[in-house]
């Protein structure tokens, strides 16, 4: 309280000359935290997509580039040396020189959706931990979401056979893997679902855009999925319509 305030403090002038002489208190210092959250190197990393999230410029739309690295790669590692073969006759469905079995394809299938599934998971839970020690609800240097929903693109859009068009291929049973690897070197096809999902991406239709309510990393991660499954219908009509 002030003299103002506090009448007794007024009337009497020795006690007022005494709180006036008495030495200020001085401040008990502020301990340093304990609580410091460690920085979470993995989780960042994993984040921002081995650090395609910090160039310049549109980062989300680096963060889909580096997603074609992830989709075209393991089709070259998979399948190898017939891969220059496979490309050139497998417009006509010629796979008589091809050395592999049927197996072989379908197996390729589900490794690239194991792969997503994995990219998915890890994603949700890197970008909640980066999120949350950023203190950003979705920092935009988090790019596995563009990643993970740039592969989805590719992996329904060009991967999705063409049911009425299998049967002119003469191994049909190989259709589904082949198509996938196909479709992984096909620069017309990567170049369609990229424009296609940063599209909608950054339009957000419906139920994207509220998607991002979700909590933590499910609420970062969400809406590019569902931006990745409109874009990866858009590609497949693409090829339907004979691109």
């Amino acid at each position: 309280m002030t003299a103002k305030t506090d009448p007794a403090a007024s009337d009497d002038p020795a006690a007022s000359s005494a709180t006036a002489s008495a030495p200020p208190k001085a401040e008990s210092p502020i301990a340093p935290s304990t609580t410091t959250q460690p920085k979470p190197r993995f989780a960042i990393f994993i984040a921002t997509a081995a650090g395609f999230g910090y160039l310049p410029k549109a980062p989300g739309t680096w963060g889909s580039l580096g997603s074609f690295i992830l989709f075209a790669v393991p089709a070259c590692l998979w399948f190898g040396p017939e891969v220059p073969y496979m490309l050139a006759n497998g417009s006509v469905g010629d796979f008589s020189n091809v050395n592999l079995p049927a197996s072989y394809f379908h197996q390729f299938v589900w490794a690239y959706v194991v792969l997503f599934l994995l990219i998915s998971a890890v994603g949700v839970w890197a970008a909640h931990r980066t999120a949350e020690f950023w203190h950003q609800k979705d920092p935009g240097r988090v790019v596995i979401d563009e990643v993970s929903g740039q592969f989805l693109t590719m992996l329904l859009g060009s991967g999705v056979p063409i049911w009425w068009r299998v049967p002119e291929l003469r191994y049909a049973t190989l259709a589904p893997g082949f198509i996938l690897m196909r479709s992984a070197l096909n620069w017309k096809y990567l170049l369609v679902g990229f424009i296609l999902f940063r599209v909608f991406d950054i339009w957000k239709p419906f139920p994207a855009r509220q998607a991002e309510s979700l909590p933590g990393g499910w609420g970062i991660m969400a809406d590019d999925w569902i931006a990745g499954i409109y874009a990866a219908i858009g590609l497949w009509l693409a090829r339907a319509a004979g691109l």
